[in-house]
């Protein structure tokens, strides 16, 4: 039985990062909702507008599996073009209206997941990959509303302080590794690895048995901004030792889906340095667009897929 608590907490997380969004780009004229993000092709209303679709997806998820099912049989022959044709639509819409549609859509998803919670506390909800629970479901939201928060901030030249909200993200990402080796076609390495990551606010997070001979260390922003494809790894102060973990590091992807071709070197300096962990703050591949998570369950069995702007969560539970 889940720890409603723990539920409860992420679900908090969960609406705390949609609030950061939000702040972003409520300001925002028609100008402002027109501007490029590093996602080619996509502008910040297709991030909202991708956001908006996903969401609702996952609404329909939680509250009527059996027409999920549905239209996932209908998407799944043209899966990126269903992602994309989303966020062209909903990006047509003004401004206020895809605000409304978006912050309408999070409202509504965050009641289901409350109430899946109290009500129907072991449930798993179907997905574009292998069922999650409500807390994985939660904890995927987090994952992607961030990444897309990411691609909104670089458009708006805005550089936000991480939170202990990109635990989610992390976790996520670790419990996805086998699933990035298979979409390489490779097979998962058979020892765990060890992950030592440093939290924002100077704490350390830790993953996997402490005699693993496969690590991972390095700035916990920098490993949840390489596996959604946000930043280069050339870009990043993570560190592997092992040639499995130095092969992770190549390859990690917390969505569902192929992985793109990810963003260029930019030559500057780690973002795992100089951020500030204390202050409070907000807080995918061509470059990052739309997809889907892997979920928290994608160890066993993930899939999902997020773009460069972002495919979806791909779903599960570690």
């Amino acid at each position: 039985m889940p720890d409603p608590q723990a539920v409860r907490a992420v679900l908090d997380d969960l609406r705390a990062e949609w609030a950061s969004l939000d702040a972003l780009v409520a300001p925002l004229d028609a100008a402002g909702w027109a501007t490029p993000t590093p996602a080619q092709g996509w502008t910040i209303a297709h991030q909202i507008a991708h956001l908006a679709w996903t969401e609702e997806r996952a609404l329909l998820a939680v509250t009527d599996p059996d027409a999920f099912a549905a239209e996932r049989a209908v998407a799944a022959g043209a899966f990126d073009r269903y992602v994309d044709e989303g966020a062209e639509t909903g990006a047509r819409a003004a401004p206020a209206e895809l605000l409304a549609r978006w912050r309408g859509a999070s409202t509504a998803l965050g009641a289901a997941l409350t109430a899946s919670a109290a009500e129907r506390p072991s449930v798993r909800h179907p997905w574009y990959g292998p069922p999650m629970s409500t807390a994985s479901m939660a904890g995927a939201r987090v994952m992607e509303t961030w990444a897309h928060g990411e691609d909104v901030a670089d458009a708006l030249g805005v550089r936000r302080s991480p939170t202990a909200r990109l635990w989610h993200v992390a976790r996520l990402a670790v419990v996805a590794r086998d699933y990035a080796f298979s979409v390489y076609g490779r097979p998962a390495p058979a020892e765990p690895f060890r992950i030592e990551l440093t939290a924002p606010d100077g704490s350390l997070w830790t993953f996997g048995p402490p005699d693993a001979a496969q690590r991972v260390t390095g700035p916990a922003l920098d490993l949840c901004l390489l596996a959604v494809r946000r930043r280069h790894r050339d870009d990043l102060a993570v560190r592997a030792v092992g040639e499995d973990a130095e092969t992770w590091l190549s390859i990690a992807q917390t969505f569902v889906g192929p992985p793109g071709s990810g963003r260029p070197p930019t030559g500057g300096a780690d973002p795992g340095e100089g951020a500030d962990p204390g202050s409070p703050g907000p807080g995918g591949g061509a470059g990052g667009r739309g997809g889907a998570d892997a979920g928290e369950d994608a160890g066993a069995d993930a899939g999902a897929s997020f773009r460069g702007a972002g495919p979806l969560p791909a779903g599960g539970d570690a």
